[in-house]
């Protein structure tokens, strides 16, 4: 599936998890992708490269993969996306780790910017 911003949801998947990866060290790099993502460091290769292609991310080849302004914008949408979902399947409706964790993946990529801005709206009020 392909968002407004052309992405599809594995091209979300590697910026949520740069983003992620980005925020606890100073330099990601493909090994630690794959690590993470579970797959293999050519799969992460081509990714990679047309994440760049894409102005998505800046990265030389054995280097430290680095995002650009609008790569870290994707990255942390997709992220925030998914905690919020996360947070009101599992504490407001109760659904277990497992399955919440599955599901607000799902969800990160189909929820818009307005329906996430009205959750939070909506979890705030519920406290």
């Amino acid at each position: 599936m392909k968002d407004k911003s052309g992405l599809t949801s594995s091209q979300e998947d590697y910026l949520k998890e740069i983003y992620i990866l980005s925020q606890q060290t100073d330099g990601v790099r493909v090994t630690d992708v794959a690590q993470l993502l579970g797959i293999s460091k050519p799969s992460v290769n081509r990714a990679i490269n047309g994440l760049k292609d894409q102005g998505y991310i800046e990265h030389e080849h054995y280097g430290t993969i680095k995002l650009t302004k609008e790569g870290t914008a994707a990255g942390k949408n997709v992220y925030e996306t998914y905690k919020i979902a996360y947070k009101f399947l599992s504490e407001f409706l109760g659904v277990g780790v497992a399955d919440a964790e599955e599901e607000a993946h799902l969800m990160e990529h189909a929820i818009s910017k307005g329906t996430r801005k009205k959750l939070k709206k909506f979890m705030r009020k519920k406290k």
